[in-house]
């Protein structure tokens, strides 16, 4: 029974959990993947085409706080593992919506951990019977935001104590503490992985690196805030995948993960790369006012991955802005049908987390 199991993907039809899930049906056809996502407006089922047709592969439009639907799921598929990406992610909208971020990211992770706890106990109870699944493990996707900003010097690890500035991170760092209850109070196997800044394909382009690709190539004005010079560390979505399910497999109980993909770059400078690759003008760059509570760098100290679960990022910054800049040219109708819908409402304002 070791090489079957049945995963539970929340928000797989984002931007990480996408790629996630493509990851992972490929990887292990013997499991099954299952991912649950509410599409809303950065929920995009064009993320998966083609993986709809793979046996293993299935799709649920529901919302994780929905307990009704959560707990069908985990009745009725013998869920061995939960990799908990669903989240409202962008900064700018939870400084205009903060309820809906606290609403989905809190109240969602709780039930799916309530629900993966009266399960991994029933798992338990029936230890002596033939169909025994030792599931069920619990992964939040979390991010370095958690832990605020940095000055200068220094980078984020995994001891260091929560101080999120924006409505996002704070509902995050709530999810984080939640997940740390849930194993200290209960016992549930769990692990929360940070991350650094991603870039890839499909990523929703309010972010950074789509929405400078995109403008540029329309010859519209490139928004910068402030000065530009916030720095992040960034992190290829392929490796980030990568981390997850390496995380997933072999992390130990109840640790936390930084994954950070040791490219501190500010962003001014991906601005001007992007501008250079597709031989625009400088001109284009527009400074706007700042957002409020904007951290002023980042930075991930992944040694503890990397030391006891032997992962490291494939990816040189270069190399990935390389391919992921020609992967947006090539699907220019992605782009055309994501920014069609609500999207448009908010695109003239910025963009990264």
């Amino acid at each position: 029974m070791t090489d079957m199991k049945t995963i539970l993907v929340t928000g797989g039809a984002g931007f990480i959990g996408s790629n996630f899930v493509r990851m992972m049906v490929k990887k292990y056809p013997k499991y099954t993947i299952i991912n649950i996502d509410a599409l809303t407006y950065a929920g995009n089922i064009e993320n998966l085409s083609g993986v709809d047709a793979s046996t293993n592969y299935l799709f649920v439009k529901a919302d994780i706080r929905d307990r009704n639907v959560v707990e069908q799921l985990f009745k009725t598929k013998n869920i061995d593992m939960v990799v908990n990406f669903a989240a409202e992610s962008h900064v700018d909208r939870s400084i205009e919506e903060p309820e809906v971020f606290l609403n989905t990211n809190i109240i969602g992770a709780q039930v799916l951990l309530d629900v993966a706890k009266k399960y991994w106990k029933i798992n338990l109870a029936d230890k002596y019977c033939k169909a025994y699944r030792p599931g069920v493990k619990f992964l939040q996707v979390s991010t370095d935001e958690v832990y605020g900003a940095l000055g200068t010097t220094g980078k984020f690890v995994e001891t260091m104590p929560l101080l999120p500035n924006s409505p996002y991170s704070a509902s995050k760092a709530s999810a984080d503490l939640i997940v740390r209850a849930y194993h200290e109070t209960y016992g549930l196997p769990v692990n929360v992985t940070r991350c650094s800044n991603n870039y890839g394909p499909y990523q929703f382009p309010e972010k950074l690196i789509p929405l400078m690709i995109n403008n540029c190539l329309r010859g519209k004005d490139l928004p910068v805030y402030g000065d530009g010079l916030q720095i992040r560390d960034w992190l290829h979505v392929s490796d980030h995948c990568q981390a997850i399910d390496i995380v997933l497999h072999n992390g130990k109980k109840g640790e936390v993960y930084n994954i950070g993909g040791n490219n501190e770059k500010s962003n001014i400078e991906i601005v001007k790369l992007i501008i250079k690759t597709l031989r625009k003008s400088e001109d284009l760059i527009r400074h706007v006012k700042d957002r409020p509570g904007h951290d002023r760098r980042y930075a991930i100290d992944n040694s503890k991955i990397t030391t006891e679960l032997g992962w490291e990022p494939a990816y040189t910054f270069e190399q990935g802005m390389e391919e992921v800049i020609q992967w947006y040219m090539d699907n220019h109708q992605w782009f055309e049908n994501v920014i069609s819908g609500d999207y448009i409402k908010y695109y003239s304002k910025m963009y990264t987390k």
